[in-house]
């Protein structure tokens, strides 16, 4: 491999990642589209521009994310630097004047020697290896086109329709009872939260009366008749949901010996099972709303969520088939993926993938094999998210269940079992921070910070 890298898309997850490469001596070529054109949702000229909100989330170290940020931070991560020079109060999460925040990147960017910005619009995948496009969840319509041909339309997606999904330990399995239909594959693979009438027209009444998300005027989702927010189903009806997400046929509950009214089912998310989905549950409701009907649902009363439902546009390939372990086009080798593209949510999420490329590609320009933070960490586990052959792949910002849980005996308080976790990951970290070339980081923020 060259020592020079072309990045497409100069968002969060396209500056990390350029950054990344050119702090390890690589050249990089950056090609952003602006000020040449514009997505429906962009309004400025800068670099890494915030579209939406201006909050990178919980900053609390017992909160995945905040973990995520804070290996950012001891990676060297140009994404949260200038996070901090722009941080603006905002209790306990980490928030930023959107302005100054894409000031600082773009001028750090900039003034960096061994990177060159231009602009271009790029309409098909450019014939130069290596190649990263960090095109960003609304990637124009012709290069997504072109995209499609490579990767195959079935692995490409173009809006998210996201299930709530809810810890396991939260999750009261006195109510809850295991089963599939009709005791079909033997495993008894879903959790199954049963309603009776009186509840299920409860609830069906809560979702209806929910605040819902409006779309934003360049989302145009389109909602297909597989796939439609629990919402919708629950418009059409008082027995839509019954006989379809809801539906108990098949299903006996031990603790009555009869078929429930309804019944909300919970699909394993992880193969350590700390965490469930729940199955056919994509909404646009509002999140207070969410978290306020969801708990509505017999044994979910204390249900702690992991991440929240929704539906908007977003283009994004199905990872686990469509990419290898690289974060590279299976049937284009060299064109690598980065950021919401590569089917992660939140800003967060996009520039970690982009950190972690930057320095997986730094290390083939070496000559040396590139090496995967581990997956003890939140990084480690954000890239095996996208690594793991889910039947149906969904992106996701990043959650607990994305690491392995503490060996030995189950840790029953959650802040504490939390906080174990983020001292792992933190002290496992240290060996990959040398190995990609950055010095021992300095003492990490206060938890909360």
């Amino acid at each position: 491999m060259e020592a020079k890298v072309t990045v497409v898309g100069a968002g969060l997850a396209g500056c990390e990642c350029a950054w990344q490469l050119a702090e390890r001596g690589v050249s990089v070529d950056l090609v952003e589209q602006k000020p040449l054109a514009r997505t429906p949702a962009q309004k400025a000229d800068g670099l890494a521009e915030l579209v939406c909100s201006n909050s990178f989330r919980g900053a609390d170290l017992v909160n995945a994310v905040g973990l995520l940020k804070e290996e950012m931070r001891r990676a060297g991560s140009l994404v949260m630097s200038a996070a901090e020079i722009a941080r603006v109060p905002a209790g306990g999460a980490l928030a930023v004047d959107r302005d100054a925040f894409s000031e600082e990147v773009t001028k750090r960017v900039h003034a960096h020697p061994r990177i060159a910005v231009r602009a271009e619009v790029v309409e098909a995948i450019p014939d130069v290896r290596p190649l990263v496009l960090a095109t960003g969840p609304l990637t124009g319509d012709a290069l997504a086109a072109d995209l499609a041909r490579v990767v195959g339309r079935d692995h490409l997606a173009y809006y998210d329709a996201i299930a709530p999904v809810v810890s396991a330990d939260s999750i009261n399995w006195d109510v809850v009872f295991r089963a599939s239909r009709y005791d079909k594959g033997g495993d008894a693979a879903y959790g199954n939260c049963p309603m009776t009438k009186e509840q299920y027209e409860a609830f069906v009444a809560a979702v209806v009366a929910a605040e819902k998300v409006v779309p934003h005027e360049f989302e145009e989702v389109r909602y297909f008749e597989g796939c439609l927010p629990v919402e919708v189903m629950a418009e059409r009806g008082l027995q839509t949901l019954a006989f379809g997400p809801m539906k108990p046929v098949g299903l006996m509950d031990p603790r009555t010996g009869m078929r429930p009214h309804a019944v909300v089912q919970l699909r394993q998310e992880d193969k350590h099972a700390s965490a469930y989905n729940l199955v056919g549950f994509q909404t646009r409701m509002k999140w207070p709303d969410q978290q306020r009907v969801f708990r509505t649902i017999p044994g979910l009363e204390e249900a702690e969520f992991e991440r929240l439902g929704s539906v908007h546009r977003n283009t994004y390939v199905d990872s686990p088939r469509a990419l290898d372990d690289d974060l590279a086009l299976v049937n284009l080798p060299g064109v690598y993926l980065a950021g919401q593209i590569s089917g992660v949510e939140g800003y967060v999420e996009s520039a970690a993938i982009g950190l972690v490329l930057g320095t997986m590609l730094a290390a083939r320009a070496r000559g040396e094999a590139p090496v995967l933070p581990p997956e003890t960490t939140a990084l480690g586990g954000l890239v095996r998210h996208l690594r793991d052959d889910a039947k149906d792949f969904a992106p996701s910002n990043v959650v607990w269940s994305m690491v392995p849980p503490l060996p030995g005996r189950k840790v029953r308080k959650r802040r504490e079992r939390r906080e174990r976790l983020a001292a792992r990951a933190l002290e496992d970290l240290g060996p990959w921070l040398e190995a990609v070339g950055v010095a021992r980081p300095e003492a990490p923020h206060a938890v909360g910070a």
